[in-house]
């Protein structure tokens, strides 16, 4: 164990210590008499006594760790232990972590601190895990506090957990602790009187991955905004990796790629994430990944144990994983045998050889599976035995004959499952056959070489199923692989495929789905169905089963059911392509299964409208291609070539570069290998032609390569006839490139790249995501950029900076606010402009932050006003190029364009009278308050625009997204003409009074106050007399007043509400005055000119401001004025 670290005097301590190792910082020592032979002579006797006679709490360990350093006599202990095991576990920690580190110190001092620094946070980190385990709050609650006194975070975020660690400031590490929280990763460290606050949220990271180098030999890696951060020293690593690792791709899941996480309902409530939460999680992925179960399952136990495997006479070791509904084995001594067994086949668990703690568990096929040396096996049995009553309830019936058919050990019952579970009033127009059955029945006697080659496969596949079983639950095993990799045959393989994909289970379990399905989404007109008809005649077209409407119809129908059941996906291209191959060997609904197998399980987000899931993998094979194919990237001076050349080999999964004919054996691969087939088959068929991509001079001859590749790819054992095989009608025009057996490449891919784990690929695919994501994300950015730069004069680096906060505001409002209205308008599939928008609760907060007159007043009006006059759609948000006008015009303006700015703010649709609920708030308004007043109608000017933006604007967020009217969107945008001031509807008596409120806040504070008040006054008594004589000389005189009398009251009445500052005073001085009179009104034009006579205003718009400190500023300020509110 870890020691508190204290000074040690080594003068006399080596009379009862003996050296074990040691190394410049660090020496090893045994107490003198342990563990040596005759007890270590007359010394080790006397040590052993007074060890002996010492009671339990003064005894001595027989091992400990000293710290010291060159040319000290001074040593500190840091750890002990009991045996030679425990303490050699610690020293290699010491020298894997902290050796190499030691050497960029200077001085002795600075690596005793570290050293003592680093091992009490170790003492701590285990500390906590102890905790844990006991469930005492106690030490959380501690760490909770010091996280939120560190970092002022808002008190929603929830910390997660905490580790002790090494951060590197260039190449000095600084020991502190890293608190992992739901949206951030902070960093706090505070030695020798220097502080290191570090928050990064997760939405920002581009790259999270173990590394290692000389000095580090294990450390964390994270990449955010360009900066490298690097973290060492870990007690446990890996689980913070894999905790890291998790939050990270659930914030980027939350926020960026909201289609894949409105069905995830466990983690749609950040406040509900928990460390044991994500571990538990984390294993329930990686096991129904692992044996194709529905992603409904969770593991509940895990046992070590040994499986009986009755066909080797052997019991191999390995893993029990039992979920809801599944009983799961994998072995773990390398003979890759593992078995699903569904709760719905099992008849019976007993207790079997006690003395071996035995369990047996019969099923349905008649057979028994025996496990053995299970711990805790009487429980397991008692446990498994209520599982089982409780899935033989009359709902799970039909279940069980699906599973009791498939279990059976005849493939015939097993073909004619799924038209029991499908009779409906529809079972006319659902098909029941495979179309290859249709089109190729096979002659019993008329067989030549290839088709007894077939007979073969398929003799070869029944031994194996008469001694590995038949069904779900048969053993499956290195032998099974092998002759999936030989091609399965065409009889047996929608069944396997069925089998090895695990869709079997859930057509077991929604029985009828189909159908129902079928009933109701036949008919519906969407963008899905339109795309589907354009496709259906693009499906295999040289295909006799899609040249008839059988084909056609079967197609429509899946895809149809598909894009009803997942409207988030809907239909994708590619779809197609892979559904007719799955109804050539597959009846309809085990096709529909199967294809939601591939989009929802095998092939996550591939066919989203964004396809991350196959850019995700793309990005895995290119670093495979590093890895196992160097030569070849050194040649290539860009890898963007291998992704673009291989996203139709990932969607489509070969079918649609290769043959038909050999495609389907790439699919046979891929449904019992996974995307590990795929990465496999890659890899290959770029070596096979590594010597002319070596040579090719651009991307285009590589694509040329690598097509007629493709062409001479041939399946020489296929008993499908030449009029349907693809290679076979171009073998006489290519007979010039030798010909491939796909068998032979298959076979070649996984002798070469075998060893690739799927761990290992899992692991990649939640790197790659994040930098996938992040680059999209960029993308969308400079888009935005591009379009905005157009109509604004800010630089480049302020308007990306600009656009930064602008992103970040927005996804603050989605951190700890689980409805967000902000999360749920996110929608990727809109133009890019459209993808980001703020209400007006942030907008306030960026107003408050960059605008150069948030120091007024009545800030919160104006922030309101002008959010109001943005929001031409009258749906409570607003985009980047909305805001970055505006603060364009505050910023780089005019003198006119600034002053028809504040006009625009105090005439409808964006003005609107404001009274705060609460008067001691002054000018400042509740969050309530501002998103109230900023939904108000207050004019039917605002009704109009409201109804005609509704008009206008295509369908948002619904799933079908008009094209046409985004374009004539923005071509009405390209022709608008040019404002004119003297369009603008003139202002009304109260609104003057608001806007000269308005002018009289923006002045305080400046240099020339004085003079711009009395100029206010000025130009409100002149713009007053205008205005009276202006009415004299159109109408009849008002019989109520002299012109002058009303000019002299309205102006006095006028300057005493804006000295006083207050609405209600200013409206019933109002109110009292100018009772009787008529409505007065300004236009645009006339206010100008006043306002151009004074100098002091016109130097006051005219003064220039800078964006540069402000955005400094809001970057510092921006989380804690979040907080605030």
């Amino acid at each position: 164990m870890w020691l508190k670290p204290e000074e040690v005097l080594l003068k006399n301590a080596l009379k009862l210590w003996v050296l074990e190792r040691s190394n410049q910082y660090f020496v090893l020592q045994r107490r003198r008499g342990y563990g040596e032979e005759g007890g270590g002579g007359l010394a080790g006797l006397l040590v052993g006594t007074l060890d002996a006679v010492l009671d339990s709490t003064s005894k001595v360990a027989p091992f400990r760790i000293l710290h010291q350093t060159p040319d000290s006599q001074v040593y500190w202990s840091i750890a002990c232990g009991a045996s030679r095991e425990e303490i050699t576990e610690h020293w290699d920690w010491l020298e894997n972590n902290v050796m190499n580190t030691l050497s960029v110190f200077d001085s002795n001092e600075d690596i005793t601190s570290f050293v003592q620094g680093k091992i009490r946070g170790l003492i701590a980190e285990e500390g906590k895990g102890s905790f844990v385990k006991e469930e005492d709050p106690e030490k959380f609650r501690e760490g909770l506090m010091k996280f939120e006194r560190c970092f002022g975070l808002p008190e929603q975020e929830k910390l997660v957990t905490y580790y002790s660690c090494s951060y590197w400031k260039g190449r000095v590490p600084c020991q502190g602790w890293l608190y992992l929280s739901t949206n951030f990763l902070s960093f706090y460290s505070f030695l020798l009187g220097a502080e290191i606050k570090l928050i990064i949220s997760w939405d920002e990271i581009s790259k999270l991955e173990k590394t290692s180098n000389v000095i580090l030999t294990e450390s964390i890696h994270v990449c955010s905004r360009g900066e490298d951060h690097y973290f060492s020293m870990f007690l446990h690593i890996n689980e913070t990796f894999l905790l890291m690792e998790q939050l990270a791709n659930y914030a980027v899941r939350r926020l960026f790629d909201k289609e894949t996480f409105e069905n995830d309902l466990v983690l749609h409530d950040p406040l509900q994430i928990t460390k044991r939460g994500l571990e538990s999680r984390a294993h329930s992925e990686q096991f129904s990944a692992f044996f194709r179960l529905p992603k409904e399952e969770t593991l509940k136990e895990v046992h070590e144990c040994f499986l009986w495997v009755p066909f080797t006479h052997y019991n191999t070791h390995g893993k029990m994983c039992i979920s809801e509904n599944y009983i799961c084995f994998a072995s773990q001594d390398g003979s890759l045998c593992s078995v699903i067994i569904p709760l719905r086949e099992v008849i019976g668990v007993d207790k079997a050889d006690p003395a071996n703690r035995g369990v047996s568990i019969s099923t349905k096929g008649k057979r028994a599976f025996r496990f053995t040396e299970v711990k805790d096996f009487e429980q397991l049995v008692t446990k498994l035995q209520i599982k089982c009553n409780a899935t033989s309830n009359p709902q799970h019936i039909i279940s069980t004959e699906v599973a009791t058919s498939s279990a059976s050990d005849s493939p015939k019952d097993f073909d004619e499952l799924p038209a029991k579970t499908g009779q409906r009033d529809t079972s006319k127009t659902v098909s029941t056959e495979a179309l290859m059955t249709v089109y190729h029945p096979q002659d019993a006697e008329n067989l030549d070489s290839k088709m007894l080659k077939e007979k073969m496969k398929e003799q070869s596949w029944n031994i194996l199923f008469v001694e590995r079983g038949h069904g779900v639950s048969m053993f499956r095993t290195k032998k099974t692989r092998d002759l999936v990799v030989r091609g399965i045959p065409e009889a047996l393989r929608g069944e396997l495929w069925l089998l090895f994909s695990g869709a079997v289970n859930d057509m077991a379990s929604n029985p009828g789905y189909y159908t129902e399905l079928v009933e109701k989404s036949l008919g519906t007109c969407t963008l899905a169905t339109d795309e589907i008809e354009r496709d259906l005649r693009r499906s295999l077209p040289e295909h006799p089963a899609f040249q008839s409407d059988t084909g056609i119809s079967a197609l429509r129908r899946v895809l149809t059911a598909y894009a009803y059941r997942n409207p988030q996906i809907g239909y994708c291209q590619a779809m197609n392509i892979l559904t007719s191959v799955l109804l050539l060997y597959a009846k309809e609904e085990e096709a529909f299964w199967l294809l939601v197998a591939v989009c929802e399980r095998m092939l996550p987000d591939y066919f989203n409208r964004r396809i991350i899931g196959a850019l995700v993998d793309q990005a895995v094979f290119e670093e495979l291609i590093r890895v196992h194919l160097p030569q070849l990237t050194d040649h290539m001076t860009d890898m963007t070539f291998f992704s673009s050349v291989s996203l139709s080999w990932f969607l489509t999964l070969f079918i649609s570069v290769l043959p038909i004919e050999s495609a389907v054996n790439v699919v046979d691969c891929f449904f019992y290998d996974g995307i590990k087939a795929i990465l496999q088959l890659g890899l290959a068929v770029l070596e096979y032609n590594m010597e002319k991509l070596l040579t090719c001079k651009d991307d285009a001859e590589a694509v040329t390569v690598l097509n007629r590749f493709f062409d001479s790819v041939t399946n020489k054992d296929s008993p499908l006839p030449p009029a349907v095989q693809q290679g076979a009608n171009l073998s006489d025009t290519k007979s010039d490139h030798p010909k491939v057996d796909i068998t032979d490449l298959i076979r070649e891919s996984n002798e070469r790249y075998g060893d690739i784990r799927y761990e290992d690929v899992e692991s990649m695919r939640c790197r790659n995501r994040l930098y996938v994501i992040q680059t999209l994300e960029a993308t969308t950015k400079q888009n935005v950029l591009r379009v905005v730069s157009q109509d604004v004069k800010f630089s480049p680096s302020d308007l990306d900076e600009l656009y930064d906060l602008f992103k970040k505001e927005h996804f603050l409002s989605c951190y700890w606010n689980v409805n967000s209205p902000v999360l749920r308008h996110h929608d990727a599939s809109l133009p890019y402009l459209e993808q980001y928008r703020i209400d007006c609760q942030q907008f306030r907060v960026l107003c408050h932050l960059l605008s150069p007159w948030s120091h007024c007043a009545n800030r919160d009006s104006l922030a309101l006003w002008t959010f109001r006059l943005m929001d031409e759609s009258s749906d409570g948000l607003i985009n980047f190029k909305q805001f970055a006008c505006v603060l364009d015009i505050m910023y780089n303006g005019s003198f006119t364009d600034k002053l028809k700015f504040l006009f625009k703010l105090h005439i409808p649709p964006a003005f609107t009278e404001v009274e705060s609920k609460s008067p001691s708030k002054g000018g400042d308004l509740s969050k309530e308050e501002l998103i109230h007043f900023s939904q108000l109608s207050v004019s039917s000017t605002g009704d109009n625009l409201e109804s005609n933006a509704l008009k206008s604007s295509p369908e948002k967020g619904k799933g079908k997204v008009d094209i046409q009217a985004y374009l004539k969107q923005w071509q009405d945008e390209l022709l608008k003409k040019e404002e004119n001031i003297k369009d603008l509807p003139r202002m009304n008596q109260s609104q003057f009074i608001q806007f000269s409120k308005t002018l009289y806040n923006l002045f305080h504070g400046d240099p020339e106050e004085e003079l711009l008040y009395r100029a206010i006054a000025v130009v409100t008594s002149l713009l007053l007399k205008m205005e009276e004589v202006g009415r004299r000389l159109q109408g009849p005189m008002s019989p109520v007043k002299s012109p002058a009398a009303v000019t002299e009251v309205s102006a006095e009445s006028l300057q005493k509400g804006l000295e006083e500052g207050s609405s209600e005073q200013t409206e019933g001085g109002r109110a009292q005055s100018l009772k009787g009179t008529h409505e007065w009104s300004f236009a645009f034009e006339q206010i100008l000119a006043s306002l151009l006579n004074e100098p002091a205003f016109v130097r006051f718009f005219e003064k220039p401001h800078e964006i540069k400190a402000k955005i400094e500023s809001a970057k510092n300020l921006q989380l804690k004025a979040r907080t605030r509110v």
